[in-house]
């Protein structure tokens, strides 16, 4: 089984020791926090600023993460937040993934009713993995209770395959109309999101956002169009590459129709969602939680991120530029 490893400047054996005693503490609870309390770590000491809330959840997925509080590559300040995983899982394992995630503390999460915004900065080390594989960067999650049946989908994710970064949202499955047309290559008319039905699972993924290399390995997959999530604005996100970018989002779950989600990059909103967003199933919890750090299927190689400037907050300026909050709902 492979560990965590530490570097001479970053003690990571002690952060775990020490972040495993305070998760601990913090068993699942409901109904916690009715309004967003402010979070905010720029990574700029050898341990998680008490200010920010995170933690480094430890389990077997986790114990294939490399955590390292460093001052050589930086978005702002003296430190930034490296992320790295390895390979871990035995050869043929089914359902094993490598995973370096930071977590919320499980008392400050926020009700799943409730909106919230969240920003931090990005960048990927070279290389890029360009391999037909799954890798997600950032995820929001509903608390799935004892008395779920199924696993869940975060409601909202950053992903990448193919070395292409794209977002999607998930959401109970809903039949499409009769009207409802195909997609192109993960592409829709206007008025129609690119989905990926999943009747199996009862969910269904959209596609709502994606970076310009859009490639045909990914687009089949979103091979029909839906009108229960509607996408507006460009689109567009970065490509992963060793430049920093700075990304904000406001989540606001809603399994029967009325979720919204703004997804921003570098003060600009590149896209926002409305419709079903997220899932309404028996079992399911009170609130919604994120974590963020590189996350894989069984893979090769050392693959390793970078973030910086960590902040989750009740309004968007505390987000984004005062000029791109006006108007925005």
């Amino acid at each position: 089984m492979c560990c965590l490893q530490a570097r001479p400047d970053a003690p990571v054996r002690v952060i775990t020791a020490l972040v495993l005693v305070l998760a601990g503490t913090t068993a699942p609870q409901t109904g916690q926090a009715s309004e967003p309390s402010t979070l905010q770590d720029g990574f700029e000491a050898q341990d998680f600023s008490p200010e920010g809330g995170l933690y480094y959840r430890d389990n077997f997925e986790q114990s294939a993460g490399e955590v390292v509080f460093q001052s050589e590559i930086t978005r702002a300040g003296r430190g930034a937040l490296q992320l790295s995983v390895r390979p871990l899982c035995p050869a043929g394992a089914e359902g094993c993934s490598e995973r370096a995630e930071i977590w919320e503390r499980t008392a400050l999460r926020i009700p799943y009713d409730k909106g919230v915004w969240y920003g931090f900065s990005m960048r990927f080390a070279e290389p890029v993995p360009q391999d037909d594989h799954r890798y997600v960067m950032a995820q929001w999650k509903r608390e799935i209770g004892p008395e779920a049946d199924g696993d869940f989908s975060p409601f909202l994710a950053l992903r990448m395959r193919s070395g292409v970064v794209f977002a999607t949202v998930e959401t109970n499955f809903l039949a499409l109309p009769p009207d409802a047309p195909p997609a192109a290559n993960g592409r829709c008319p206007a008025g129609w999101s690119p989905v990926w039905l999943r009747p199996e699972t009862r969910q269904m993924r959209v596609l709502v956002a994606h970076a310009p290399n859009w490639s045909d390995r990914i687009g089949p997959e979103f091979d029909r169009c839906t009108n229960a999530v509607r996408v507006t604005g460009p689109r567009a996100l970065p490509e992963a590459g060793p430049s920093w970018h700075d990304y904000g989002f406001y989540t606001l779950p809603g399994p029967r129709g009325g979720g919204m989600i703004h997804i921003a990059v570098d003060g600009a909103i590149a896209a926002t969602i409305r419709g079903h967003i997220g899932h309404d199933d028996h079992g399911l919890g009170e609130n919604q939680y994120f974590k963020f750090g590189p996350y894989r299927d069984a893979g090769a190689g050392k693959w390793t991120l970078f973030y910086d400037n960590f902040i989750r907050a009740a309004t968007c300026e505390a987000v984004l530029p005062k000029a791109r909050c006006e108007g925005l709902e």
